[in-house]
């Protein structure tokens, strides 16, 4: 890219005015972008003319009217060689410019600094390839829907998914009587942990029915046991011999030969 020259001031001549500051002009009427040629509106022709020089800036001659080249005649302007003086902050004044340019655009031409394009959605995946929870009837309805909507699935004859579909219909179907059994041991332990739950509020319910005052007098009615003295399950009115006592007697005389017999056999250590 050419480097950008800025233009020579051949003359140290000026139009003997105040030298005119930017910051009393509006930010408009000039253009001082670091990477653009120095321009301004002409005070007095409203004009836009160069500004020429690079440490003193003055506006560059020029002619009131722009027809000279048709006949008429040739008047210097009165704001030509004006001296121009910058005493604005570029960066903010080209930041605030930039803000205004985008601000006028209408809305239809505006565009982002980024574009941002939302991604395509993703075709969905055929059904035999979805993963959820495998119930006995859903696969059982998902593979029908199949078969009846399949014209390669005839007889015992499948495609690609409708195998699948059918494997896996299979394998819900050997799986159903654990999955059974799964569910009946979850509703015992659920209908333990309820009777758990309630259990203390019953016991509540038969303290506050059969407590009080009866309790307590059955409780002071018991007796110490003096000791030596028999418990109620070992009385007297228990029998202490054998209802059948031949019976009792052959039983034991059998018993006596079959050790009899063991001790035999057994070998002297």
């Amino acid at each position: 890219m050419p480097r950008v020259r800025p233009g020579r001031v051949r003359t140290k001549n000026t139009n003997r005015r105040e030298a005119l500051k930017l910051s009393t002009m509006a930010p408009e009427d000039f253009n001082v972008r670091p990477d653009e040629v120095k321009s301004i509106a002409c005070p007095d022709c409203r004009t836009w003319r160069r500004i020429m020089g690079d440490k003193v800036l003055k506006i560059r001659e020029h002619c009131i009217s722009d027809k000279v080249a048709e006949g008429e005649e040739h008047v210097t302007c009165p704001g030509s060689d004006q001296l121009v003086v910058i005493d604005i902050d570029v960066r903010r004044w080209q930041a605030r410019q930039h803000r205004l340019l985008r601000d006028a655009m209408p809305q239809e031409n505006r565009r982002a600094a980024r574009q941002f394009y939302k991604p395509l959605p993703s075709p969905a995946a055929p059904v035999s390839r979805i993963t959820a929870e495998a119930t006995l009837e859903s696969t059982r309805q998902t593979y029908l829907a199949h078969r009846k909507g399949c014209t390669r699935c005839v007889g015992g004859q499948h495609c690609t998914d409708g195998g699948i579909l059918a494997r896996r219909y299979v394998l819900a179907l050997n799986q159903e009587p654990a999955r059974r059994e799964a569910r009946e041991q979850l509703e015992r332990q659920e209908r333990r942990t309820a009777r758990k739950q309630t259990a203390p509020a019953v016991r509540k319910a038969q303290w506050v029915k059969h407590g009080g005052k009866a309790v307590e007098m059955a409780n002071n009615r018991c007796a110490e046991r003096t000791p030596g003295s028999l418990s109620e399950f070992r009385g007297p009115q228990l029998p202490l011999a054998p209802q059948d006592m031949e019976a009792h007697e052959r039983r034991q005389t059998e018993l006596g030969k079959r050790y009899a017999r063991r001790n035999a056999t057994t070998p002297a250590a």
